[in-house]
Formats: C-alpha cells, structure tokens, sequence
C-alpha cells in the first residue's frame, strides 16, 4: 500500500473515532459479534489485513466475507492507544437511541432487562453486557455517570452491545415492569420464580443498591452466599440471577 492511500486512511479512521454516532470496536471478536447481530460497521484496519482474513476464515466464516471486504491496512499503534493481540478494530454505527427505548419499553418482554445501579467499573459493565447478550436479556440500562458505549466497555463486552440493547437511564426513564432489586436483605432467590418482563437491578460494586432504587423496588432479592463472604464479583451476581430466571420454573 502506498504512503498516500495509508495516510487517507488514518485520517478518515481519526475524523470517525471524533463522532459521537461511531462506535470503537477493539479486536476480531468485537467486530465479528457487531457483524453477526447487524452492526453498521464503516471501517475496518489492521497492520495485517491478510492475517484478519485468515482469522476470519477460520474462527468465524459466517462473517468472513464481510470482514474481506471492509478491512484496510494501516498503522494501528498510530491510530490506537493500545493494540489488541488479534491486530485489528473497527468503527461501527451505535445504534439509534429512540430504537433502544422502544425495545425495552415494549411489553409483554421474552426477557428481563438488566438495571445496573451506578456501576465504576468499565470492565465489569461490558462482562454483564456480555453476559446479558448469552442469556437472551432484553437490555442492560445503567443509572449513573459511566456511559456504556464507552471503548473499554464495548472491549470487555466483546461488541455484543448490538446482540441487545445498552442504554443509560435516570431513575424515572426505567422501563415498565416488577423491580426485582438485590439486595442481602431480600428474600432468598431460590425461593422466587422471576417473571419474563422483570427489571433486575444490581448495586454498584461498593455500595450496592442505591437508597432512592431501593425505595422504587417491589422485591428485595439476596443471592445464597457463605456466612463471612462480603459480596460477589457485579457480573458473577448477574450470572446468577440470569441462570435463574431461565431455570426449570416453579408453580
């Protein structure tokens, strides 16, 4: 490639990540999930767009011909921070916000939404992310500061943002439905069967449920946990309470 081509499209690749509308995807998985669930990926750039194929080829070749076509060589450590292992990223289109409410609004729900109550950490966020997308979730919503589609998020999450919807929400934009809040002093969760269109919400990893969401919830819900064992890790209480909800239902 020459020096020219490769410099238009670091530029085009730099004037994409200042748009508010794109999306980073950080690595093959990430851009192989938004390819699967319909992500609207504009571009695609590796160091090694043969190696990518490659990988395609064999890991995913259900979207081998798409990653073919979009990805273009260029220099990541010019354009990236830091370089995933698999030696590529991808700017995609974030899904339109008006479409993410409707979704969790409409009812009756297959699925409950995941309510993640003032979340700190990137990491844990897109794991539950991730996590909501294998169980089938409707969404994840997240009250608080941390926005969702943050780059490490949609990393941790592995571009499964768009296999379900994320979306940010005060306190009142919550979706319709029961408000199943965890919390050590709720009702023992075996002891319940969780409706599809449920909202399960989770405290945030020090302070857990917030005062205001607690008062908002119709049931406190406490996860079985060993005598002097202070908490579970934010993603492995969702897998929990997930596995659950998808189990054998009681009458």
């Amino acid at each position: 490639m020459s020096v020219e081509l490769s410099g238009e499209i670091a530029r085009e690749w730099r004037e994409g990540v200042g748009r508010g509308d794109l999306v980073l995807l950080d690595g093959f998985h990430a851009l192989k999930h938004a390819l699967r669930f319909g992500a609207e990926v504009r571009m695609a750039v590796a160091d090694d767009p043969v190696a990518v194929r490659a990988l395609a080829a064999e890991l995913a070749p259900d979207v081998g011909d798409a990653v073919g076509r979009l990805v273009r060589a260029a220099p990541l450590k010019e354009l990236l921070p830091r370089v995933h292992p698999t030696g590529v990223a991808a700017l995609a289109v974030r899904p339109d916000r008006a479409d993410g409410l409707a979704a969790l609004g409409r009812l009756p729900r297959p699925a409950p939404v995941v309510v993640l109550d003032n979340p700190r950490n990137l990491g844990n966020v897109g794991a539950v992310v991730r996590l909501a997308a294998g169980f089938g979730a409707t969404g994840v919503v997240t009250r608080g500061d941390l926005d969702p589609w943050h780059p490490n998020v949609v990393r941790a999450g592995a571009g499964l943002h768009y296999a379900t919807t994320v979306e940010r929400l005060e306190l009142e934009e919550l979706p319709p439905g029961p408000l199943y809040a965890l919390d050590p002093e709720g009702e023992d969760i075996r002891a319940l069967t969780l409706p599809d269109d449920a909202l399960l919400a989770f405290g945030s990893e020090r302070h857990g449920i917030s005062p205001e969401l607690r008062a908002r919830a119709d049931h406190l819900v406490s996860l079985p946990m060993r005598p002097q064992v202070s908490s579970y890790n934010l993603a492995t209480s969702v897998a929990m309470a997930l596995f659950h909800w998808g189990g054998p239902k009681t009458a």
